[in-house]
């Protein structure tokens, strides 16, 4: 996979999230903002309506919701108000609804 990322891990860089953000009519879209050999930060945007698919990772991750309204499940437990979760390797569930929201997940490896 040959995905261009928006922060080189080599070079100091200010970005603002929100202008970074993009929303697809209908849809989910995930830009990479940085990649090194340890870790991956990736920027989604939700359209309102939208779902994360229920489902498991080798790599733990951080999720922060940075604005709108979503739902998440961890591991069958629902997170309705939180903003930031921590979601252990192998863990199931990570399910999400986007309500015109922007997702900011840090998968760490």
């Amino acid at each position: 996979m040959n995905e261009r990322q928006i922060i080189d891990a080599g070079a100091e860089k200010i970005i603002s999230l929100p202008a970074e953000t993009q929303f697809a009519p209908n849809g989910i879209v995930s830009r990479t903002l940085l990649r090194t050999a340890n870790s991956r930060v990736v920027l989604f945007g939700f359209a309102a309506g939208q779902d994360l698919t229920e489902h498991t990772s080798t790599q733990s991750a951080v999720v922060q919701i940075l604005s709108g309204e979503c739902e998440f499940s961890l591991g069958g437990k629902p997170h309705g108000q939180d903003r930031r979760f921590d979601l252990p390797a192998a863990k199931p569930a990570t399910r999400g609804q986007g309500h015109d929201g922007i997702l900011d997940a840090f998968d760490i490896v």
